[in-house]
């Protein structure tokens, strides 16, 4: 990201290059174009057909952006199949769509196997090697490419503050502090999650502004999103058609009831779907209809809005507060 001389950032990094953030327009702030689990994938993986693959992405996205869609948010990270020479090659075939990728590292438990024994994991004491390869990626480029992070991810999950998770947190938290790129947290609201990562990034000296708590449509529970809301975090009420894990009307109403209670600009909106994710054997993806990159458009803004929720407050939710917090010093 670049800053001008106010020190007020107007630049975000996508896959094609700097963008002004007044370009970024409505922003679905948690997709992912492939989810894939790298190891099982090329072990076990005998249908996979890169071109046909790359193909289709380039189709779902091409139709994504014809329904005004104009930039997607995709934390994939190591842990879940980053690949950012294929999501090159797909933006280049979707230049209008803007692309912004992420670096850190996707664990519910432990530190993956390559940083079990670098630094602390090696000799309590060590500086972590993780915040000077986040840091590379956000200054440098990824994985060989140009293409450069515009913010960090990490997460917990129902497992809760393990040492692994704890030790990556703090580790994007220092990234972050270095490069002032904004830090994303797959969060579990079930078991309040949420209160874990406040306090460490409290500890880190990481501003809530700073900070999207990702998943937080995953609960019903107002009173513990309004507690985060007024800590300053943005909730990513980003699960919009995983009905199975909790029902479209709960999910409307969640965001129903934040806008109700004065937190519409605390709030930003997206499904966290795929092009192809294997995580999900493909004969069960039917039971999951509307988990697509149009639900939110086509069904969910429609939702909110018969249920009273303002127009400015839709616009809020996709538009201004993701260019807001990109923005943010």
């Amino acid at each position: 990201m670049h800053a001008n001389e106010n020190d007020t950032v107007v630049e975000v990094e996508t896959v094609l290059g700097p963008v002004s953030t007044a370009a970024l327009g409505t922003t679905l702030m948690h997709e992912h174009i492939f989810v894939l689990t790298a190891d099982s994938q090329a072990n076990w993986e005998r249908d996979w057909d890169e071109e046909a693959r790359v193909a289709d992405a380039v189709t779902r996205l091409r139709a994504l952006r014809a329904t005004g869609v104009t930039t997607i948010v995709d934390p994939t990270v190591d842990g879940i199949g980053r690949n950012i020479p294929r999501v090159l090659r797909i933006a280049e075939q979707v230049p209008d769509l803007n692309i912004v990728v992420a670096t850190g590292v996707y664990t519910y438990t432990d530190v993956p196997a390559y940083f079990r024994h670098r630094g602390p994991g090696a000799l309590p004491g060590l500086p972590d090697p993780m915040v000077d390869l986040f840091v590379r990626d956000i200054r440098e480029g990824i994985q060989g490419t140009d293409v450069k992070a515009a913010l960090l991810k990490c997460a917990i999950d129902a497992q809760g503050l393990t040492p692994g998770v704890e030790r990556v947190l703090r580790a994007v938290a220092r990234a972050h502090l270095e490069t002032n790129a904004p830090v994303m947290v797959h969060t579990h609201p079930g078991t309040r999650t949420g209160l874990d990562v406040r306090r460490v990034l409290d500890e880190e000296g990481v501003a809530a502004a700073r900070v999207q708590l990702a998943h937080s449509g995953d609960t019903s529970d107002a009173d513990h999103l309004t507690e985060l809301a007024d800590a300053g975090y943005l909730l990513g009420m980003d699960r919009f058609g995983l009905d199975t894990m909790m029902p479209f009307e709960e999910r409307v109403a969640i965001v129903v009831e934040m806008c109700r209670r004065g937190y519409a600009s605390s709030m930003v909106l997206s499904q966290d779907a795929a092009c192809h994710i294997d995580w999900i054997a493909p004969d069960l993806m039917p039971l999951l209809p509307d988990w697509h990159y149009q639900h939110v458009l086509s069904d969910v803004v429609p939702a909110l809005r018969a249920a009273g929720v303002a127009k400015r407050d839709v616009t809020a939710m996709l538009v201004e507060n993701p260019r807001r917090w990109f923005e943010r010093t």
